[in-house]
């Protein structure tokens, strides 16, 4: 059919009223994967949960991280250590700066999800601003907590005697259950603006904040590895997170007095540092403290000698 005789044909069915009906098409349904290693992998174990809004509306199938799919997540954070570790701690406070960008703007769609979830639309704005202001604050805070945790060590030799911060290394992240975006963002900007990696188990009942935020992660400068976020059932993966060899720390923000005796003690095979973070208010002032840093540092000391 000639060009002029098909823009014809559909300039006729626009004025008739017989182009598509969007009314009528069915939308497309957003498909909730796994982050690790700054990829989108479905879990290989093919297992799910549903989750439900409180009227029971069916708000999308969460995949159910497995075994593998955390030991691959290790993989991914430890392979990205020695580059994000070795980063300025100049350049990590502009990565962090453009998450934040990112999130501020795509406030809408976090708005969103927290009121399916349950959060009133006054609460979900107020959760998702704070979100954004702590992503700063950490920013801030990347090229300055050395300053604050280093010291000169008085000693009676000839040294000088110095002690500095090192970054932990691999850090497996429990995010809290309620405030379920700012509890993670918490916990993820803190641990790595320090020049960890992590792997963040996203809140259970909770969870489509955590999986959009891995898109921000994904658009941004963080390089893939950094951050890892799985979804699924704590009480399936956490003998997996205790008794990894190649974990240095974990941090459990919840209160679970079982859980926390297991961390304790499944910790003792490779002195992984335990970290409970229990009873905090994420939204309030008690959640910017760069002791969140400090949580996750190892201090090294250094003697020279003088006068030789």
């Amino acid at each position: 059919m000639p060009k002029t005789a098909v823009k014809n044909k559909l300039k006729e069915m626009s004025q008739n009223g017989n182009t598509h009906d969007s009314s009528k098409r069915l939308n497309v349904q957003k498909t909730y994967k796994l982050f690790i290693g700054g990829k989108f992998p479905r879990t290989e174990s093919g297992r799910y949960y549903a989750l439900k809004s409180e009227d029971g509306e069916l708000l999308g199938n969460i995949c159910r991280a497995s075994r593998k799919d955390f030991r691959e997540s290790v993989l991914a954070a430890r392979g990205a250590f020695k580059g994000w570790s070795a980063k300025s701690a100049f350049n990590r406070s502009q990565i962090l700066y453009r998450l934040a960008e990112i999130l501020e703007g795509r406030q809408a769609q976090f708005v969103d999800e927290l009121i399916s979830m349950g959060s009133s639309r006054a609460m979900a704005q107020k959760e998702v601003i704070a979100s954004v202001d702590r992503l700063v604050y950490y920013a801030g805070w990347c090229d300055k907590y050395q300053q604050i945790f280093s010291a000169v060590n008085p000693v009676a030799s000839s040294h000088f005697n110095f002690s500095v911060l090192e970054p932990t290394g691999v850090i497996v992240i429990t995010a809290p259950e309620e405030n379920s975006l700012i509890g993670l963002v918490t916990t993820a900007a803190s641990a790595i603006a320090g020049g960890n990696t992590c792997i963040i188990l996203a809140s259970e009942s909770k969870p489509l904040c955590a999986i959009s935020f891995s898109e921000v992660i994904s658009t941004s400068d963080v390089p893939g590895g950094v951050i890892n976020i799985l979804t699924g059932k704590l009480s399936e993966l956490i003998g997996h997170f205790t008794t990894h060899m190649d974990v240095n720390s974990i941090v459990y923000c919840g209160a679970d007095v079982a859980v926390m005796k297991k961390i304790k003690s499944d910790s003792t095979s490779n002195l992984k540092r335990p970290v409970f973070r229990t009873g905090i208010n994420w939204l309030s002032e008690e959640a910017e403290t760069p002791y969140f840093i400090s949580d996750t540092q190892e201090t090294k000391t250094t003697w020279h000698p003088i006068g030789i």
